[in-house]
């Protein structure tokens, strides 16, 4: 055999051996991103239509009433559609989950090359929600708020960021990043909107005042 013909059949073979490989992960693609929440003009015109009442109580809210992550395609849950959405270059195995990629977080500018250290974000946290009208909603109407992929409602961000935020307002939080501030304050009234829900006036107060900036 000569050594042209014996390199070719071992880079054929090489090369076969990477298809298979690749065959169990899908294919790399480029950062997507959550969904654009409504212009900072509009969010004011929306802002303006919200009712305004006191925070409510969160008697007998739990996480379990907003049901989290279902399955969105074939293996696929929230989490893992979001973590594939936002991130760059992201591999899922067979199950969906995601094995390799990175996530940029606009919250922090941080950029993150594990799963592990992302968690996808309530943009309107499920707690605040309950607060300000979702205790009323049936179970099904609660599932659909806390795993929405059609509104600007969840993003990945880093998880110690995210858990710094837990379920408070932007009057109690706001992202660490302040050129993402005006995104963020947008995306809170585009969903506290298209749900019903009621702010509170410091609330109110507080994102005036940022969407006025913006």
């Amino acid at each position: 055999m000569s050594g042209v013909y014996a390199r070719r059949l071992s880079v054929a073979a090489a090369t076969a051996a990477l298809v298979a490989t690749s065959a169990l992960f899908t294919a790399p693609t480029a950062q997507a991103a959550m969904p654009t929440p409504v212009s900072a003009s509009t969010a004011r015109a929306y802002l303006g239509g919200l009712d305004v009442s006191a925070e409510g109580s969160s008697s007998g809210y739990s996480r379990d009433k907003f049901p989290h992550w279902v399955t969105q395609s074939g293996a696929c849950n929230t989490r893992e559609v979001v973590l594939k959405r936002d991130g760059t270059n992201v591999r899922q195995d067979g199950s969906c989950a995601a094995v390799s990629g990175s996530w940029y977080s606009p919250f922090d500018g941080a950029t993150w090359h594990a799963a592990s250290d992302v968690d996808i974000d309530h943009m309107v946290p499920l707690a605040e929600a309950w607060r300000s009208g979702a205790n009323s909603w049936t179970n099904a109407r609660r599932q659909s708020f806390a795993n929405d992929l059609a509104r600007p409602q969840l993003i990945a961000v880093t998880d110690n960021v995210n858990q710094s935020k837990g379920d408070k307002d932007p009057a109690e939080w706001m992202p660490p990043r302040t050129a993402y501030r005006c995104t963020y304050a947008r995306a809170w009234v585009h969903v506290k909107h298209s749900y019903g829900l009621s702010v509170d006036s410091a609330e109110k107060s507080a994102l005036q005042s940022i969407l006025n900036a913006c």
